[in-house]
């Protein structure tokens, strides 16, 4: 009798998570199928499954668990530690091999091949995908990257100035003032304004990075395709995007009262100015900007409130560790002074905050990763 769950995997077919391995596979070629699903979300190979999905099984007479754990090791740099099960059907052995979403990103082949998984198949990473790899692994954050064509006349010295007297000191008498903002991220080595720079500091980021900002929109009802009550796209630094959107939000969210012994009293409840806040800080500070054609989004429905972010969860981080406050930070500049303005803490309360507040109130919650974005949905009263 066939084992159910493997039945259940092999009904699936290959897909973007699962693929179907003969045991007479090449070494090589079962290290390209690792690097691939581990480059991208992880997944599992079925070894004596056959592409069409019939089962020939794999011999009994060597150690293929053995040979599969050697080939993670030594086939695929830097190594992988996989988990090997066994299944039956009737006599025939097959091995499932799951490949975890890698922590130790990019992975390549001992062809030096940096491959990734798309649909049934698996490519050869592009420049641009290589580098969200990398970024992932925290070997390269993008936000420290020069932007082209800018110079420190990109800069709000004024804003700058505010920044530094925080710190008691006075940046317009500084006579060196090329070499403070090199060493606090915002320029630099050859000159150039870093993205986490521009974007905390910039007179007018959008001229560089035009996706770079929030687009909201308020619908008229609960479906994109309902009537499209108000549309914005919001710019500037990101300071300034998360308070206007924060504005915005409060002016589009239905707020129910009375008036009760001369005061006015929600009828339902109302989430906390925080409560958003903190999503639309997580959506800038958190984002993958190297994703250049997408910009953070927030939808207004009568039934919620949606915040979708450019980028998948980076790392080893994932949904249900969210909810207990693990975080990473992808962008560190920005984080540092995003920090340091006190829009955010590094002490990852913020999501468990949101979580916490919304199940405590009976409302609809949600984190969910789809395609390359990052969604958090919040139910509003009814």
């Amino acid at each position: 009798m066939i084992d159910t769950s493997l039945s259940e995997l092999i009904a699936q077919g290959e897909n973007h998570a699962l693929e179907f391995k003969s045991a007479q596979v090449h070494p090589d070629s079962l290290a390209r199928e690792l690097v691939a699903l581990a480059n991208t979300h992880g997944g599992v190979i079925l070894l004596g499954v056959e592409d069409s999905g019939d089962i020939a099984g794999v011999p009994t007479d060597k150690n293929y668990e053995e040979w599969v754990t050697n080939i993670a090791r030594e086939n695929v740099i830097p190594a992988l530690d996989v988990l090997i099960t066994r299944h039956w059907h009737t006599e025939k052995q097959v091995l499932q091999i799951d490949v975890p979403k890698g922590r130790d990103k990019p992975y390549q082949t001992r062809q030096f091949q940096f491959l990734i998984r798309v649909g049934s198949t698996n490519r050869v990473a592009t420049q641009a995908e290589l580098m969200r790899l990398f970024q992932q692994s925290g070997m390269f954050h993008y936000d420290l990257q020069g932007v082209d064509r800018t110079t420190i006349r990109d800069l709000n010295l004024a804003q700058i100035d505010d920044y530094f007297a925080a710190y008691q000191i006075d940046f317009r008498k500084e006579e060196d003032q090329v070499r403070i903002l090199t060493n606090t991220d915002i320029l630099d080595e050859s000159g150039r304004v870093t993205l986490g720079g521009l974007l905390m500091f910039g007179i007018n980021p959008q001229r560089h990075l035009p996706n770079a900002c929030i687009s909201f929109a308020h619908f008229a009802g609960t479906e994109l395709d309902e009537e499209l009550l108000d549309k914005q796209v919001i710019g500037g630094t990101l300071n300034i995007q998360v308070d206007t959107v924060l504005a915005i939000l409060k002016n589009h969210i239905r707020q129910p009262s009375r008036i009760e012994g001369g005061k006015t009293v929600d009828q339902i409840f109302q989430y906390p100015e925080k409560v958003f806040r903190e999503l639309l800080v997580n959506a800038c500070v958190h984002r993958d900007y190297a994703i250049h054609g997408s910009r953070i989004r927030v939808f207004v429905f009568d039934d919620r409130v949606e915040f979708i972010s450019p980028g998948r969860l980076p790392n080893t981080v994932s949904i249900e560790k969210l909810r207990l406050g693990v975080s990473y930070a992808r962008n560190p500049v920005i984080l540092k002074f995003m920090e340091n303005l006190r829009y955010i803490d590094k002490l990852g309360r913020g999501l468990p905050m949101v979580y916490r507040t919304a199940t405590q109130a009976g409302r609809r919650v949600e984190f969910a990763e789809i395609g390359e974005e990052f969604k958090v949905v919040l139910g509003l009263g009814e």
